[in-house]
């Protein structure tokens, strides 16, 4: 694993903080992100001419994001990241959940959203037959391309909704938000910093206040505490020709759009420790499951799709702080919101440009987060060109420069979407090459009675490669070293040694040998005691730290993605 710079968190994401701090941590999330995702909820409830339905909408949707945000700071057994992962309206979703309001009203909306929900909680179960799919090249890539997909609906909320408010007003209002969190985040002491996104969302509410465009009028009118106008939906459970129609539209934008909230996850998890670690499949999947759990709340209770707001990691770096309070307190503050539309109107009150602001200064860091993401396993030929040509289309789609006219017809226009495009892209390509590789498996179980034939297996591989007897004992080597850390952990357990499989394909002149096993001890991450291997190693793990040492001197990398139901280890030998 590439070492990172340590990473100056004031409080990291296990860690408590006063509780001051973690409601005023809490309120500068919501308040940087719930114009947003409230306004892609008006789209999605008016958009489909429906308005007798919108305030029972924003009520219900505002309600399932607080929970959602809980939910994944919380880990409520394998539900949930334990990380702070603010949680929005699916922006990625809106178009067809328009035409769904439009053909059959938020009932059809509220059922075809349940039915994406369960798709996701079985996706996230069998996480790991994705691995091949979500190598960090592909996750970088999509985290990379997070701010391209953003910045056009922040540049929108930068014009703001109302044409006939003063430009001046707005500019000025989206300047000064921007000149306070940047002067802040540059040149604030430690302390400040923490308060960046507050000041400036305030600062530039003041601003657009003395200029006349601030909505107070919204706010005197709304009441300080109640339930919405409107009444649940219920569900579409006829299952007439408009749900089937709609079905696979819904099914393939959250397919394809899986591997941003995965990408979010991991972006979160990069810049949630001081020290850098291996990223913990175990909390991706409990955010997935999240999601999911989520979605099918929000399609019980009326409210607009919901997945990870890409503000996250962003805000972390900005703030410090990474601690999964801030995320139980922004959830809490969520719900009691819903329930206080005065509140809530103060906080949509503020004018569409400010927020644009916050928002732009924001997203500005994600984009090396990823960058960091594609580099952890190094450089080379092919990934450039993957990451290289899969970041350039995606902006490219996203601009509307490539064949807009035909890619706005192909499936139901999800190339429109550059984020899923360039995703979608590289995920193709990390096939292709991986497909273009001849591979050879090897199936036993985890235990030192299989070192013969598992000898015998490498032997032939580098002997099939026309490789010498050296690079032959190298690679067996690696697999002695890498079974003697796994073995352990099955005896632990107790039960018979679980079933391995290692799969072998050349790369280069070198190897990649990937070690699959079933799910063992989840405080051993082999990537992270390489990475603290000039440290005292814990009790009773003396006789593992010289397999990792030797293990280090043998594989150019090694990555350890452990998920709830295995283990997989990824050794990387050159030549």
């Amino acid at each position: 694993m590439t070492s990172l710079p340590e990473n100056r968190l004031r409080y990291q994401v296990t860690e408590s903080l006063p509780p001051w701090l973690a409601l005023g941590l809490g309120a500068q999330l919501v308040m940087l992100t719930i114009n947003p995702y409230v306004i892609l909820a008006i789209v999605i409830f008016r958009g489909g001419g429906s308005d007798d339905f919108l305030s029972w909408g924003i009520f219900a949707t505002v309600l399932c994001c607080g929970m959602a945000s809980l939910l994944q700071a919380m880990r409520i057994g394998r539900i949930g990241g334990g990380y702070l992962v603010p949680v929005g309206t699916s922006a990625i979703l809106v178009p067809v959940s328009v035409t769904a309001m439009a053909n059959g009203g938020p009932a059809l909306l509220a059922t075809l959203i349940v039915a994406c929900s369960l798709v996701q909680m079985a996706l996230s179960i069998k996480l790991s037959t994705l691995r091949r799919v979500l190598t960090p090249t592909v996750t970088g890539t999509i985290i990379m391309l997070l701010p391209v997909a953003m910045m056009p609906i922040v540049f929108d909320l930068l014009q703001g909704p109302v044409p006939e408010e003063p430009l001046a007003a707005k500019a000025v209002s989206a300047l000064v938000t921007v000149a306070i969190v940047v002067g802040i985040g540059m040149r604030g002491s430690g302390t400040l910093r923490v308060w960046a996104l507050a000041l400036g969302l305030v600062g530039g509410g003041l601003v657009s206040a003395l200029f006349g465009i601030y909505d107070f009028e919204h706010v005197l009118s709304a009441p300080w505490v109640g339930l919405p106008h409107g009444q649940w939906p219920g569900f579409h459970l006829d299952f007439e020709l408009e749900f089937w129609s709609l079905l696979p539209a819904f099914l393939l934008i959250t397919l394809v759009a899986m591997p941003k909230s995965i990408g979010i996850a991991i972006a979160t998890q990069r810049v949630s420790w001081r020290r850098p670690r291996a990223v913990d499949f175990r909390a991706v999947q409990g955010a997935a499951a999240a999601e999911s759990a989520s979605n099918l709340f929000a399609g019980l209770s009326g409210a607009a799709s919901v997945m990870p707001f890409p503000v996250g990691p962003s805000a972390i770096q900005l703030s410090k702080v990474a601690s999964c309070n801030v995320g139980i307190y922004a959830g809490l503050i969520l719900i009691i919101l819903a329930f206080v539309p005065k509140t809530l109107a103060l906080i949509i009150g503020l004018p569409s440009s400010v927020v644009a602001g916050g928002l732009f200064v924001m997203l500005s860091t994600v984009f090396m987060t990823g960058m960091q993401e594609v580099l952890q396993d190094g450089a080379s030929q092919r990934k450039t060109l993957i990451v290289g040509f899969s970041f350039w289309a995606g902006a490219g789609f996203e601009a509307e420069l490539i064949f807009p006219e035909f890619f706005a017809e192909v499936a139901g226009g999800l190339f429109q979407h550059g984020m899923v495009a360039g995703g979608l892209i590289a995920i193709l390509l990390t096939l292709a090459d991986a497909l273009s590789q001849r591979s050879s498996q090897f199936s036993g179980r985890v235990d030192a009675a299989e070192l013969p034939k598992l000898n015998e297996f490498l032997g032939t591989f580098a002997s099939r490669c026309g490789w010498n007897g050296d690079k032959a004992q190298r690679l067996q080597a690696v697999a002695e070293e890498v079974l003697a850390l796994l073995q352990p952990q099955a005896r632990q357990s107790g039960d018979e040694p679980s079933r391995l499989l290692l799969t072998v394909r050349k790369d280069g002149e070198g190897a990649v040998l990937e070690f699959m096993a079933g799910s063992g001890d989840e405080d051993l991450n082999l990537e992270d005691r390489i990475a603290l291997l000039s440290e005292q190693p814990p009790e009773g793990q003396e006789d593992a730290e010289v397999s990792i040492r030797l293990l280090r001197h043998l594989a150019s990398s090694v990555r350890h993605q452990q998920f709830h139901n295995a283990e997989v280890v990824i050794v990387h030998v050159d030549a």
